[in-house]
Formats: structure tokens, sequence, C-alpha cells
């Protein structure tokens, strides 16, 4: 298959990055939702905070290892990373060279192809190949055949076969449990869940059950983060935070303050501010066209290690 590949990069005296973009195949999608392939060459470490998004991340490392913290685990290292569904910020940290790539999938598709009940998964940093019911084939096995092919096209090709191949054997997942979780995208989090529970035909005892199983956050908890989501994108999109609170459903400004600083570590001026200081995103978010991502100092942007946020 013929897909487009949005090839972008830098260069200059602090070294050079490049970042590949494409869809998967249509059959895997809605549940693979992106692949992003990443190559850092840069001269001094880099640190990144990374927000809770709507998605499971799967980082398929070619060979030098991330490391990961949240708040209240000590750091994993690892080469292949596996990120269940989040609540809380992550600040991820490199020596400057990394180079792999990040397979964003929705909750849902992460409980199939994996297995593995996704509440196990929530709020944690895991080597994929340890996960409970790990997959017919080993992930890292996959990462060193993706990092000897000569190209992003070729790359991203392979991962189509091995998810589809993967998909097939996977665990089936609930009809219900993906059509409320679509349901949930759409409106930004604001369905509320005795309604959202109405519209797939379960109680909300059912609902939230399930939740945890194939999403890993009940179905208010998967709400908050994708509410936060959208008002990160509108904040960075130039919105004012008391329109973007009304528009998101918050009750105040106050509200939308503390759930910012609650799941991204930082109030919503200094992650506004910071994402148009100098540091800006290199590499770019993790999800296009949402606010995922902050570079931090001293690799550029803003450090929040004395406002309460987890640099």
């Amino acid at each position: 298959m013929s897909r487009a590949v949005h090839v972008r990069g830098g260069q200059g005296a602090w070294g050079s990055w490049e970042v590949a973009l494409a869809l998967p195949h249509p059959r895997l999608r809605p549940g693979v939702m992106s692949y992003r392939g990443v190559r850092m060459a840069l001269e001094r470490p880099r640190r990144r905070l990374e927000a809770p998004i709507g998605a499971v991340t799967l980082l398929l490392g070619f060979e030098e290892p991330v490391r990961i913290t949240r708040s209240g685990r000590a750091p994993d290292t690892l080469v292949s990373v596996f990120c269940g569904p989040t609540t809380t910020p992550a600040l991820g940290e490199h020596s400057g060279r990394m180079s792999g790539i990040e397979v964003l999938l929705a909750p849902w598709a992460a409980f199939s192809l994996f297995g593995t009940p996704q509440y196990e998964l929530a709020n944690r940093t895991v080597d994929p190949d340890e996960l409970p019911h790990a997959l017919p084939h080993r992930v890292g096995e996959l990462a060193s055949a993706l990092a000897a092919l000569p190209t992003w096209e070729a790359r991203f090709g392979l991962l189509d076969e091995v998810f589809a191949r993967w998909s097939e054997a996977g665990t089936p997942c609930s009809v219900r449990v993906v059509r409320a979780w679509a349901e949930l995208v759409r409106s930004g989090g604001a369905m509320p869940v005795p309604r959202l529970a109405d519209e797939v035909g379960w109680s909300v005892r059912q609902l939230e059950s399930r939740f945890r199983e194939q999403i890993g956050l009940g179905p208010k908890a998967a709400a908050r983060v994708l509410r936060l989501q959208r008002a990160r994108r509108l904040l960075a999109a130039g919105r004012g935070q008391a329109e973007t609170a009304a528009v998101c459903g918050y009750y105040d400004q106050a509200h939308l303050s503390g759930e910012f600083r609650t799941m991204t570590g930082c109030t919503p001026r200094e992650f506004t501010l910071a994402r148009r200081g100098p540091g800006g995103v290199p590499g770019g978010d993790r999800m296009t066209g949402e606010a995922t991502s902050l570079v931090l100092t001293p690799g550029g942007g803003a450090d929040f290690s004395k406002t309460g946020g987890v640099g």
C-alpha cells in the first residue's frame, strides 16, 4: 500500500532531528491511531513534559534508552516503552540521542492487542515484553527489525503487517466499549456518564466495570482527560482561560486551573507561555493537532521543578 509519509527535521550547532508521520493502514484504524518515527542527535540531554492524552503509547525504541518519571514512582529506564492510560503528567528524558517509532493506540485497542486488563497498566510505564499477557512475538524483536529497515515507509509497512496479525490473534474487545469511547472522544469528555451508559445500553456500574478493564480508567476519569486535552488545544490556539473553561464545561476558570495543575503539573498560563517560548516542541506533539508536550530546561523551554510540576 502506498502511503503519505510526512518527514520534517532540523539541523544546527545543537545537533539534528527528524520526525516522520504516517497513518496506519485503514483496516487498523481507529484502534491504531498513528505512527511517529523519531531520530534525534542533539548535543545535550533533553527533558520533555508529557501531559495525559486519550491514547495509550507504545514506543518501539531502536537503541538508546529513555528515562520516564511519574509522580510517586521510581523512574523507569527503557528502550521500548508501553505507557498505559494516565491522569498524571510524565517527565521523559534522554541523552540527546534517541530513535524509534511511537505508536498511539486507542485504549480499547491496546487491551485487544496485548490481552492485559488496562487497569493494571493505568498511570504506569512498563517494558512491553514484560506485560502479564505477552504477545506471540516480542516487541523488542519487532523494534530490532524496524531499525534494520532503510526507510520510514518500509518501517511503517512492517508495522501494518504485524499489527494486522496481532489484531487477528488478539483478545476481542466490547463493541459497546468502543462505541462509548468514541462518544466520549467526540464530545471532548463532555457527555455525562449516565447518558453515556444509556447510549450503549448498560447500567452505570456495567459501564464503569468494562471501562476499567478495556480502557484502564473509569468513564469519569477518562472524560476528565479528554476534556483537559480539548482545553489545552484551545489555549494553545489562543483562546482565553475563561472562554476555554466555559466551552469545555468547567464550572469556572478556577476549576480549569485546578484540573490543569493536577493533570499537567503546571498552570494554564505556565503551559501556554512555555509553548510559545524559545524551546518550542522540537519533534512535535505526540498527537497531531493537540498540545501535549513541553520541552523543559536545560534543553529549552520551561522548568516547573519549583512550581509543583514534574520537572
